[in-house]
């Protein structure tokens, strides 16, 4: 340690001149020189960015280098306090055997170890020994010959018996496994006899969606239709939800390998058509989107259409009418947005053609001529004309009529005119008519013009719906309203939904005078006009990271970016309550006694909720960076908080939960905190960092750091959340990227762990899993990665958090003995299709 001092100062004064103006100038020096012997005709911003990635890469570097550093000094300083603690040991028993005062303790007032240094005689000075009175022992010598002779007779055998018993078992009962070129030491636990006879088996439990959380209508239109079998079908995520209304059952379509962006109704009413994203895999490289075409009776996949054809991703579909649904019309999210149509029994194109460069919002086909075609998007409106294999394009003449920024949507009326809504707020009255030439020009020939302008909204107008007599349905933006029109566009009824401030992306009519509402706020609304409407289908709008189950109720908590707090209950399969923060929640937990929970933001606040009154009963803050863990010990009388200032503070807990105290501050981490657990008898702490370190701490000796973490390899832990740890370790893959896996959690019976990566994946392993490549179940529903798992509190059900899909897929936990099926819920009734293989 003291030879490394001087070169650790100077690599740490190095780095303290990073941030000054003469270091950026050389790293801007030596990138532009770089820069020019690789081509001096590169220009200015490939330069700047050539060069961020750069000073990234070396920041990286940095970060590790120092990680590195800080966890070799952690292990000197542990090997060094063992071999004193040896010594010293060894040396008491021989100091008894000849009768000899005690040495005290170390750190102590009258501990030999800590006496002044004695110069080592010269040769032929004689020194008498000297012998303190007490438990002091201070041995001066004789001559360098008696020096000599200990050190041989002594010294030599106690050395070789401390690297025997003390430094063989830290190097022999060790693994290492490697993140990002880090190596990470893991303890094997004395239990443990023989590490390389352990085998890693598949767990006998498997999973089963058993229900799906929310609804996307944020970003997407015209997604929202009931079937004849009483279903209403749509999509979140990579599922598609049909949703028995009545009997509150899900079945799940669930081939879709990215997030499902369209959806179309045949004909017939039991063939449906849906369309997905691309998507990317663990390496970045673009999956191929494409449409499935399936029976909603069965959740047979029936076709496949457009694989290798479509870009980035399927924008919109639509089936024809006029001939009973033999063509399929696809648009994708190309920078043309490219059109084509399918003969989708024969699984092939008939014809394809550029759409427009501007955003494509909705394609259908005219419901009395299969050749006519109309979509509509950013500032157009769109005729199109298929004719022997071609297909020719007309636009919309909006000619006195103000131009909007957007066609949101439209509907064919029983007389053959094409409404659409605007962002204006009108309802605009589209038809052929004798053009105008003198005034619109030779192109005005023939083509569709603005017959009436009806003003609808304040705002746009989001969705429109057809009954079957001829009225129109129309669903606003700001004013919140959902009016009835006649078939001459005259106003017959409207109601304003008050209790969801909210836009409307989807109308269905349900049975009689009832009607299902989209809306943009991931929400399906159910009523009719006299009753008013409620939320059927909840869920949230924005990334979302804090998950929570209550220790004994099945219940649990989500937060995330959009503010929202929300409490679902598991067994009904609905959400109890809301309530909007001031700021995003990033991480919850639940108090041991059910009442209370803790619920930490994006500003180093954190405030704990009462579950009854919805009330916040503490508020507190901790630095001013976000807050990525909360955690109570097993018996509540302590909350640990991790934070991204690279602190854990932890707090006693009165009150039931209701009174917090500061304890102490947890000092050690070189990254910011990502996760922790408590242990069984609630004294100590382990913990994970951003920069992949595993630390202990013990909170009951004054939040001291462990740095010995040789002698925490035996201790049980109340739950498993850490990424890293010898329990877990094979759940990274080979050359796994640090970011790779978000969360864990392992079952309360301590048989399962569940890990939810960063490709869309859930993972369920069998507890313990310490070695490399161990086998899982894998589990597909997220079309976004996924941010956190959790068991409920009987470990009958799991839950899984998409972060951008804003979704929650609650499965069903069977097998292991049965004991888990018993405790299912009655009312989980779903189906899906055949899952994906594991």
């Amino acid at each position: 340690v003291i030879l490394m001092k001087p070169k650790f100062r100077e690599h740490k004064a190095t780095l303290a001149v990073s941030p000054g103006r003469d270091s950026a100038s050389a790293v801007f020096s030596a990138a532009s020189a770089d820069d020019v012997s690789a081509g001096s005709s590169a220009e200015l911003p490939d330069r700047m960015s050539l060069m961020d990635v750069r000073l990234q890469a070396q920041e990286d570097e940095i970060t590790l280098l120092k990680s590195s550093l800080a966890d070799a000094l952690r292990k000197l300083h542990s090997h060094f306090e063992v071999l004193c603690t040896a010594l010293l040991a060894w040396v008491r028993v021989h100091a008894f055997a000849t009768g000899l005062p005690d040495f005290g303790e170390p750190g102590q007032e009258g501990c030999v170890l800590h006496q002044p240094a004695h110069p080592l005689p010269k040769p032929g000075e004689v020194r008498r020994p000297k012998l303190r009175a007490g438990s002091r022992l201070c041995i001066e010598f004789c001559s360098c010959e008696a020096f000599l002779e200990m050190e041989r007779l002594i010294l030599r055998p106690v050395f070789r018996w401390i690297v025997c018993k003390f430094l063989c078992p830290l190097t022999g009962q060790s693994i290492k496994m490697f993140i990002r070129g880090r190596p990470i030491t893991m303890y094997i636990p004395s239990n443990i006899l023989n590490y390389e006879d352990l085998k890693m088996d598949l767990p006998p439990e498997k999973l089963d969606l058993d229900w799906v959380y929310g609804y996307r209508g944020r970003d997407c239109r015209a997604n929202l239709y009931v079937l004849p079998s009483g279903e209403a079908v749509y999509f979140i995520a990579c599922v598609v939800v049909l949703y028995h209304i009545t009997n509150r059952t899900q079945r799940h379509y669930r081939k879709h390998t990215d997030c499902v962006r369209c959806l179309a109704i045949h004909p017939d009413k039991v063939r449906v058509a849906t369309g997905q994203t691309a998507g990317v895999d663990k390496d970045g490289k673009p999956f191929q989107p494409f449409v499935y075409i399936w029976d909603s009776t069965t959740l047979a996949t029936l076709h496949q259409i457009g694989l290798g054809t479509f870009e980035r991703g399927v924008g919109s579909v639509a089936f024809s009418q006029a001939d009973g649904g033999a063509f399929l019309c696809v648009i994708d999210d190309s920078n043309e947005h490219m059109l084509s149509v399918w003969d989708w029994a024969k699984q092939s194109r008939q014809v394809e053609v550029k759409s427009t460069n501007e955003a494509v919002l909705a394609v259908e086909f005219n419901p009395s001529d299969s050749n006519i075609i109309i979509s509509c998007g950013k500032s157009h409106v769109y005729f199109w004309t298929l004719s022997a294999g071609t297909v020719t394009k007309k636009q919309g003449i909006f000619g006195k009529y103000k131009k909007p920024k957007f066609i949101l949507c439209f509907v064919f009326s029983l007389t053959g005119d094409v409404l659409t809504g605007d962002s204006e707020g009108n309802i605009l009255t589209w038809g052929k008519s004798a053009a105008d030439t003198k005034t619109l020009g030779k192109a005005a020939k023939g083509a569709h013009q603005i017959m009436r302008q009806t003003r609808a909204h304040e705002g746009s107008v989001f969705t429109l719906c057809v009954l079957q007599g001829g009225a129109l349905l129309s669903g606003g933006g700001k004013d919140r309203r959902i009016i009835r029109w006649s078939a001459d566009l005259a106003p017959e009824r409207e109601c304003e939904v008050k209790e969801v401030p909210d836009h409307y992306a989807a109308l269905a009519l349900s049975y009689g005078e009832e009607l299902l509402v989209g809306t943009t706020r991931n929400a399906i609304l159910r009523g009719t006009f006299s009753d008013g409407f409620v939320a059927i289908v909840q869920g949230h709008v924005d990334e979302m990271w804090g998950l929570a189950t209550h220790p004994f109720q099945n219940i649990f908590l989500t937060c995330g970016n959009d503010r929202q707090v929300c409490l679902w209950n598991s067994e009904e399969h609905s959400m109890d309550w809301s309530t909007t923060l001031e700021e995003s929640g990033l991480c919850a937990d639940f108090c041991p006694n059910g009442a209370v929970v803790s619920v930490g933001l994006n500003t180093g606040r954190w405030v704990v909720m009462d579950l009854q009154t919805r009330q916040i009963v503490s508020d507190l803050t901790d630095g001013n960076e976000q807050l990525s863990v909360m955690r109570y010990s097993p018996d509540g009388s302590f909350l640990a908080v991790g934070s991204h200032d690279n602190f854990i503070y932890i707090y006693s807990v009165t009150e039931s939960g209701r009174r917090y105290t500061r304890f102490g501050k947890c000092t050690g981490h070189s990254s910011f905190i990502t996760h922790l657990d408590w242990s069984k008898d609630g004294k100590y702490i382990m913990s994970n960092s951003g920069d992949y370190e595993i630390l202990y701490w013990d909170v009951a000796g004054g939040c001291k750091l462990l740095r010995n973490r040789y002698e925490s390899k035996d201790r049980e832990w109340a739950s498993y959340t850490c990424v890293l740890g010898f329990h877990v370790m094979g759940v990274w893959l080979e050359g796994s990227d640090g970011t790779d896996i978000n969360a864990l959690c392992r079952s309360h019976d301590e048989k399962l762990v569940a890990v939810a990566d960063d490709f869309c994946k859930v993972h369920l392993f069998q507890y313990p899993c310490p070695k490399p490549k161990a086998p899982s179940h894998r589990y597909e529903g997220h079309g976004s990665h996924v941010t956190n798992v959790c068991f409920t509190h009987s470990d009958s059900h799991l839950l899984s958090m998409g972060g951008k899909d804003t979704c929650v897929l609650q499965w069903r936990v069977r097998g292991g003995g049965g004991a888990r099926d018993g405790r299912a819920s009655a009312s989980s009734t779903s189906t899906s299709s055949p899952e994906p293989s594991t």
